[in-house]
C-alpha cells in the first residue's frame, strides 16, 4: 500500500471520528460565513465554486448562502460520468437542492443543462492538509487536474482542525491551496 493510500484511509477514519464526536448543535454553528480575508478574494459579481459536502466533509451550505447573498454566483462540480473531467456549473439556489441531481460519485450536482462556468475562487474538499497549503484529496485527481487547467482560480480548502498534519507526500501533479479554513483558524498557503 503506497503512502498516500494509507494516509487517506487513516485520515478518513480520523475525520469520521472527529465529526461523530461533535454534537449537531455545535456542527451547525461552524463554517457559517467565510473569514473576511477569504471573502475578499471573491470578486464582486464573480463565481464561487463550492462542493456539495458529503458526510464528514467540512460543510459548504452556509458559505454558499453567504456568497449568494453577497452578489456572487455559486457553482458546483459537475461530471458527465466517472471518466469525464470535472467542470463547474451554476447552482441557481443554494437554499434548496431543487435543480440538483445525483452525480456519478454519489454527490449532488447541477443538472446537465445548467450553465457551465469557471469559478474565480474554488473551495475544495480534502482529507488532510499542511499549514503551507499542501492538500491530500480523495485520490481521483479531479481537483488537481481542474486547478492545473485553471491556474487563475484561487483554491481554498475547507477542513476540520483534526485534518492538519505536519507533512504530506507531494507529487508533480498536486496543486497547493492558497489557504485552508478550519473552525478555529485560517492557514495561509502558497500564492
Amino acid at each position: 500500500m503506497d503512502e498516500k493510500h494509507r494516509l487517506r484511509a487513516e485520515m478518513r477514519a480520523l475525520r469520521r471520528e472527529h465529526v461523530a464526536a461533535q454534537p449537531d448543535s455545535i456542527r451547525a454553528l461552524l463554517f457559517l460565513r467565510p473569514p473576511s480575508p477569504i471573502a475578499a478574494l471573491a470578486p464582486e459579481g464573480g463565481v464561487v465554486g463550492l462542493y456539495h459536502a458529503l458526510a464528514n466533509e467540512a460543510p459548504t451550505r452556509s458559505y454558499a448562502k453567504w456568497f449568494y447573498e453577497n452578489g456572487q454566483r455559486i457553482a458546483l462540480p459537475w461530471f458527465a460520468d466517472r471518466a469525464a473531467p470535472m467542470r463547474f456549473r451554476i447552482w441557481q439556489d443554494p437554499y434548496d437542492d431543487e435543480g440538483l441531481e445525483p452525480g456519478p460519485f454519489n454527490h449532488l450536482q447541477p443538472s446537465a443543462d445548467a450553465e457551465d462556468v469557471t469559478p474565480d475562487v474554488a473551495f475544495v474538499p480534502l482529507l488532510a492538509f499542511t499549514s503551507g497549503g499542501v492538500r491530500l484529496g480523495q485520490g481521483g485527481g479531479h481537483y488537481d487536474r481542474w486547478l492545473a487547467a485553471n491556474p487563475e482560480a484561487i483554491a481554498i480548502g475547507l477542513a476540520w482542525d483534526c485534518q492538519l498534519v505536519d507533512s504530506l507526500p507531494v507529487e508533480a501533479h498536486d496543486r497547493h491551496l492558497r489557504a485552508v479554513v478550519t473552525p478555529t483558524r485560517l492557514y495561509e498557503g502558497e500564492d
